[in-house]
Order: C-alpha cells, then structure tokens, then sequence
C-alpha cells in the first residue's frame, strides 16, 4: 500500500452501504485514501485523529496496528495465514507509531481480550499461539488479559476480497485495536429497532434541509426522530406510531427537543386529519415488513402511500426501508419516482433503501 504520515483504520458498517460510507469518508476526510472497500467494511487511511471522526455511519472503527497481505492463500485454505499473521506480529518489531497504537489506552482501562476473526467469524487458534499475542500486547500496553470481561479488544481479522472475474484477488488480515466499545446493536436495542448507524444513514439520504418539516409515520421506538433531531438541522419532526409502548418510549428518547418535535400516538391513516395537506417535505420511515396489525403487505403499502400522497409535498422526498419484494414498489403511485434502490442486510435479513 502507498505510504503516508496518516494513520490507518478499519470500520465495520451494514453490508450494502459501501458507495454511501465511501462518499460520505471523502467528504468529511478530505485527505482520505480509500485502500479497501468490501462488502460491510472499508480501510482507510487520514491524518485526522479519531477524536475528530464524528462517524455515525459505522458500526465500530477501529485502529489498524499491522497489515499483511497473503497474495500465496488466495484460492486456498484460510486456516495458515491469519495463524501466520499473529505469529509474525509476535516475533516481528513494529514500527514505533504502531505500538504506540498498542500501548496509548484511556486510563481507566485494566484489561483486554484478543478477537479471532475469520470471514467475519469467530474463529480458534493454537492456545499457545494466543497466550503468546496476549503477552505481547500486556507487554506493551500494561494491561491484563480479562478473556471474559475486558475493557479493551486486539483483534486479528482475516478478510478474503473476491471479484466475480477472480482478477486482482488479495486475501489480508489486520491486527488491530477497537476504539468504539459499544454493545452488540442486536442486544442493546428493542424488537424491530433500528440500529443507530442506519438510522443516521436513512436521515442523511434525504438530504435534510434547516427548513423541512420530516415525518417518520413508524417511527416505534424512534430511532429514526432521535437521530434526526439530535444530528440535522430541520425545521420539525414528526412521529407517529400506535404502539402504546414504543411510542411512549420515543417521547421520553425525544423528549430534550420540545420546540420541533410532535409525536402522535395514533395510527398512520389518521394523520391525513391531523397534519394539513401537502405539508411535509419529508418522509423517512421503517413501516412493518410483511404485515401491520394483520393486514396483507399490499394493503399496508397502498394505504401506506395513500397517506404519503396526500401529505407530501409536490417535491417531497421520501426514503423507505423495506423487505426485498415487488410489494412495495407496485403500490407506489406513479408520481412517485424512484431516484435509487439500495440493497443491505440488516441483521442477517435482506432488506433495501428505496429513495422516492
């Protein structure tokens, strides 16, 4: 790879989003050089310090310490080069910056684990070849190996990177420290709700403005009105929802912007009586995949775009997040025009971002 004075980082997002993370780590990183955009992942390299990232599009970052290329184990198996990789980083000196990286921790940490990944996998390696990378990291770090309850993680990651021609395939691994600590999105978050980095994502999509009125007419437990009023500047926000429950929570998870935010604990087709008509320039919304209060997915969807039809705008926007099916796009009407189609997987479900 090229070399610079930046440093070198890996983050993990919601497979399907590469053209949106590429984008959008230009833009905000304008000395960003991009080495590796997969499928859920990117590598990238900056002189800004990750104390000024301010990405929200990411499910965790972390800080690339050594890359090894292993051109020799492409097309073959896996099992020897990560193996090969932790045992070089044991034996090898690293740069001084790298174990800097290694050895630079808050100080309120004590403890660490080590992350074997393959494939995004958890996978197993020789005992002795882990207490050997854990020595090494205590070593260098001061902390103390907690395999159980950590406050800081080294992983090994093995990624193979695959062209439908086989042209140009690399297999890597990097050795790397995590720098975001959040719990897994799918423990920490309700039934049906919306991880926060997709949140975000859904809300930048619709190229808010200071004076849009935004409308999320399922909005659950608000993930969606949460991100948009805490990160964009929008003139209101709207939520609507008729689960007592979720709606409940979304007021108190909102309750800090009173000045702009109106939630309606109702459901959806009665907002075309409370809201004026053609009067929201924005929709970004999450409706229930499948089926609603067990009404077919097709009826959902036209009752669905009834209501939008009727309260956008004539150049409204609208960003919906929905299962990959026909359904919802044969519902729509034909004045609403579908500008780009995004296939992700969300939580091990296909899904897709459609941009009316």
């Amino acid at each position: 790879m090229t070399k610079n004075t930046g440093s070198l980082y890996y983050a993990s997002f919601i497979p399907g989003l590469q053209e949106f993370i590429a984008e959008t780590v230009r833009e905000r990183l304008r000395d960003a050089v991009i080495h590796r955009l997969l499928d859920g992942a990117i590598l990238f390299e900056t002189s800004v310090t990750y104390d000024r990232f301010n990405f929200l599009c990411f499910n965790n970052i972390f800080a690339v310490v050594d890359l090894m290329e292993h051109t020799a184990f492409s097309g073959a198996p896996t099992d020897g080069a990560l193996e090969a990789h932790i045992s070089a980083v044991i034996k090898k000196s690293l740069a001084s910056g790298a174990e800097q990286v290694i050895a630079h921790n808050s100080a309120k940490f004590r403890t660490f684990r080590i992350v074997i990944s393959r494939e995004n996998t958890p996978a197993a390696i020789d005992e002795k070849l882990r207490l050997g990378a854990e020595q090494y990291i205590a070593r260098l770090s001061g902390l103390k190996a907690d395999r159980a309850r950590p406050d800081a993680e080294f992983w090994f990651l093995y990624r193979q990177e695959r062209s439908e021609n086989k042209s140009g395939e690399r297999d890597f691994s990097v050795f790397m420290k995590r720098l975001t600590m959040r719990p897994s999105w799918d423990k920490s978050l309700h039934p049906g709700e919306l991880p926060p980095p997709l949140a975000w994502t859904l809300c930048r999509l619709g190229n808010l403005k200071h004076s849009d009125i935004v409308l999320d007419p399922f909005c659950g437990y608000g993930s969606i009105p949460h991100a948009m009023l805490k990160f964009f500047h929008i003139a209101q926000c709207i939520a609507c929802d008729s689960n007592e429950k979720a709606a409940a929570y979304t007021a108190v998870h909102c309750k800090s912007h009173p000045a702009n935010f109106v939630l309606h604990k109702t459901d959806f087709r009665s907002l075309t009586a409370l809201l004026p008509a053609h009067s929201v320039d924005v929709i970004i919304t999450d409706p229930p995949w499948g089926h609603y209060q067990e009404i077919p997915a097709a009826q959902l969807y036209e009752d669905m775009f009834r209501v939008f039809d009727l309260l956008l705008k004539n150049d409204g926007r609208a960003v919906i997040l929905g299962d990959r099916t026909d359904t919802l796009l044969q519902a729509a009407p034909t004045r609403f025009i579908v500008r780009q189609v995004i296939p992700i997987l969300l939580s091990g479900k296909k899904a897709v971002i459609y941009l009316f």
